[in-house]
């Protein structure tokens, strides 16, 4: 039986033109949940047959809610044709975290898998106000393992230090984090141009982390993938505008949030 019985998970999954992989996915996140947890599905307006999929598991724990992503323009200064699909992508997972009901809050993407393990060993760690990551094997569109995360992607601690790392600190595909994180990082302001680098920004700010080595998701690689491993392709000038977007929201929230 699993342990914190009485507290409910809320899994976050934003989804768009899905359907290439979004039934192993759910597959292997409801196997994990209990029948009071939620599955919440944030829809970005998907052509293909994402939604009637979802349908087709007629299973009460999956919550789906449409998004308008044409009624978001990106700022000015933070648009390019690197830059769109991530703050699109952000503003879709922002929705479903407000839709979320859970005391302790997974983020996950339309195309993993999550191995079998994942919710039990971070459970555990979710007995506080924290950050929970972990490792994951990043693989191939058939699943085939090729590296591990961290080789790419590094956790370490500190605000400061994560700010200038490059890339970000985090993937939000293997994070999780309590209803009191939820609630201070939201909402998630206009010039964040990816929700993750936000989350990670104010957990080590705000409260706390906490890094398991250990690979608890499926990473999946391909060609339609948003988010990324490989070296930024934006210029330098643009990542600083960036960080200094990202300094000053942090610290406005800090101060100001109560």
């Amino acid at each position: 039986m699993r342990e914190f019985k009485n507290k409910m998970i809320s899994v976050c999954m934003a989804t768009y033109n899905g359907e290439k992989y979004i039934t192993e996915q759910v597959e292997s996140i409801l196997s994990q949940l209990s029948e009071n947890d939620e599955l919440v599905v944030s829809d970005d307006g998907s052509t293909d047959s994402t939604l009637k999929i979802l349908e087709s598991f007629n299973d009460k724990r999956i919550k789906v809610f449409h998004h308008d992503k044409k009624s978001i323009k990106v700022p000015f200064l933070l648009g390019s044709k690197f830059a769109d699909h991530f703050y699109f992508a952000a503003r879709n997972f922002e929705n479903a975290l407000k839709h979320s009901k859970g005391d302790y809050i997974f983020l996950s993407d339309q195309d993993d898998v999550w191995l079998p393990n994942k919710v039990k060993k971070v459970l555990p760690h979710l007995n506080e106000d924290k950050l929970v990551i972990s490792d994951a094997w990043i693989v191939d569109s058939e699943l085939k393992k090729i590296a591990e995360l961290s080789k790419y992607r590094t956790y370490k601690k500190g605000f400061i230090t994560n700010i200038y790392i490059k890339g970000g600190p985090i993937h939000g595909c293997v994070c999780a984090f309590t209803k009191k994180i939820k609630d201070f990082i939201l909402p998630i302001p206009k010039n964040a141009l990816t929700h993750d680098f936000w989350i990670g920004l104010l957990a080590e700010l705000k409260f706390s982390s906490i890094y398991i080595p250990e690979q608890l998701i499926l990473y999946r690689r391909h060609t339609s993938t948003v988010s990324h491993t490989e070296k930024s392709q934006h210029s330098l000038l643009y990542i600083l505008r960036y960080r200094m977007f990202m300094l000053y929201e942090c610290l406005k929230r800090f101060l100001f949030r109560k």
